[in-house]
């Protein structure tokens, strides 16, 4: 496990975030956790996806010292001077940003790095990111996100194995696609302070992903929760060998609402920092989004409307965090009116 040496304060003139009043969290629900060399892998995928949108996979065959690496180096920049930090933003999306997430006044007790998954479209920000950072930094995110990416379509294509779907790659052939609209986000949660009457302050508030897929990588440290089917949240225990997936709000449309897309927070600790890396496998902006056809044959069936990513991501991004984005791309009910002639 890797640790800040010191305490890292978050400059930022924002001065409230958010903080939560206690609710019951309960951790006795078990989070579903697959095996990826287990033969009946892509039986449990579909069911972890269905019952939670969410789950823990081992066995994935990304090397441990990548991984702390990657989280060695993202410490080392989030420990540098805030001047030189501020150098690499505001996010625009990409690069360096702190306490403001996304620009609709969305705050948390958070500093990141959004960086694009795809070289041929880095941001002078980006490029801010790894100069103040050594080459072994760029060299980690680079490994890091093409092993991720292998992950992610090694998922999706159980996915489709286990929905029955052909071909095998329909939803991994977009993020392995060279256009593909993936990025990858390393997130530092500091320590927080104490807040009067046992107040939890929020790192990153409730929110669902709007990509096809997500994975995250933690350290140790406890603040991730999901949110259940009947409104109850549920405390991710850390495991920092190992992935957590999301189901994606763009996966959900897909299949027609069969899967959900998992709704999320983390609340931040007051004993130590946490540090995550999440890789959100997207499609290219081009990319019609509507549920498949194999699952679906009927349009009168489709719960959603046929978007473009590029349409799903502008109109994400005008929105709230906690703000349930599908909504503007359900199908409304046709209701039929009898005659009174």
């Amino acid at each position: 496990m890797v640790v800040l040496s010191q305490p890292v304060a978050l400059d930022n003139p924002i001065s409230v975030i958010p903080t939560y009043t206690p609710v019951p969290v309960f951790t006795s629900q078990p989070i579903p956790v697959v095996d990826l060399t287990d033969p009946e892998a892509k039986t449990l995928i579909v069911k972890a996806c269905e019952e939670f949108g969410f789950f823990k996979v081992v066995n994935h065959g990304v090397r441990d010292d990548l991984m702390t690496r990657l989280e060695q180096e993202a410490i080392r920049f989030f420990a540098l001077p805030q001047s030189l930090k501020n150098q690499a933003g505001p996010p625009e999306p990409y690069g360096y940003g702190s306490k403001r997430i996304g620009p609709n006044g969305d705050v948390g007790w958070i500093e990141y790095i959004l960086l694009n998954a795809n070289p041929q479209l880095s941001t002078p920000n980006t490029s801010d990111v790894f100069g103040q950072t050594p080459q072994i930094f760029r060299e980690a995110v680079d490994e890091y996100m093409h092993e991720l990416k292998e992950v992610s379509c090694k998922v999706l294509e159980m996915v489709t194995e286990g929905l029955g779907i052909e071909p095998r790659d329909t939803l991994s052939k977009m993020v392995r696609d060279e256009k593909s609209d993936s990025c990858l986000r390393l997130n530092h949660y500091p320590t927080a302070e104490e807040e009067a009457e046992n107040m939890v302050k929020v790192g990153f508030g409730e929110h669902t992903d709007p990509q096809i897929i997500s994975v995250l990588r933690s350290n140790d440290t406890a603040g991730l929760q999901i949110c259940m089917k009947d409104g109850s949240w549920v405390a991710v225990p850390p495991d920092h060998s190992s992935f957590f997936i999301n189901v994606g709000d763009a996966l959900q449309v897909m299949t027609n609402g069969r899967f959900k897309s998992v709704k999320h927070r983390v609340l931040a600790d007051t004993r130590r920092s946490r540090v995550s890396m999440i890789y959100f496998g997207g499609p290219p902006l081009s990319e019609k989004i509507a549920p498949l056809s194999c699952l679906v044959p009927k349009q009168d069936d489709w719960l959603y409307k046929e978007f473009t990513w590029s349409q799903y991501k502008s109109s994400a991004y005008k929105s709230k965090l906690g703000d349930y984005r599908l909504g503007l791309f359900e199908k409304q009910p046709i209701l039929t009116h009898m005659s009174n002639e």
